[in-house]
């Protein structure tokens, strides 16, 4: 009978996931293929809350709330904020793709293809075993502290410079 039950979570985790990264792929295209600016910011957002839906199938919670906290909380913010200070325009425009667009289709296809090839060459066969329960906030949060300390520096750095930058930029001389 638990077999019976575990199988059917893992079923409906599974149309889970693939119902959120359908929901995400077309956030994905949007955000692209969107004429507006905020639109494109705020199709953003849903492949965002598409990434922290993905975490909470995979049961981490702490990282789900990270990822809406930092990204969709303080990363969208500041895409707005820079928006806004920029003085770009908020309805539609035209001319913004390049002329060489169609050549980014076939070249992107290659090089997914390429990555689909080496990771399934590189990986296949490989069992990832399960974890014994799930991590404690505690180890998550050294794990993040030790050996993420410096991308997080540097990811706050750049944050930074980017307000700094938009602020520049919408100052009237």
């Amino acid at each position: 009978m638990n077999a019976l039950l575990a199988a059917d979570v893992n079923v409906a985790q599974n149309v889970g996931f693939y119902v959120i990264a359908a929901v995400m792929l077309y956030g994905a295209v949007r955000v692209v293929s969107t004429r507006n600016v905020v639109h494109a910011a705020l199709w953003l957002v849903v492949v965002l809350g598409g990434v922290a839906a993905q975490y909470v199938l995979a049961a981490a919670e702490f990282v789900a709330i990270s990822q809406v906290m930092v990204y969709i909380g303080a990363v969208m913010v500041l895409f707005l904020f820079g928006i806004m200070l920029t003085r770009a325009t908020i309805g539609s425009e035209d001319g913004l793709n390049n002329r060489g667009w169609g050549l980014g289709i076939p070249v992107a296809l290659l090089l997914a293809g390429t990555m689909i090839w080496v990771v399934v060459d590189q990986y296949r066969g490989t069992v990832l075993e399960s974890p014994e329960g799930p991590m404690p906030t505690t180890a998550l949060s050294d794990v993040f502290l030790r050996e993420g300390l410096v991308p997080f520096l540097a990811l706050s750095f750049v944050l930074l410079a980017a307000a700094i930058g938009a602020i520049v930029l919408a100052r009237k001389d």
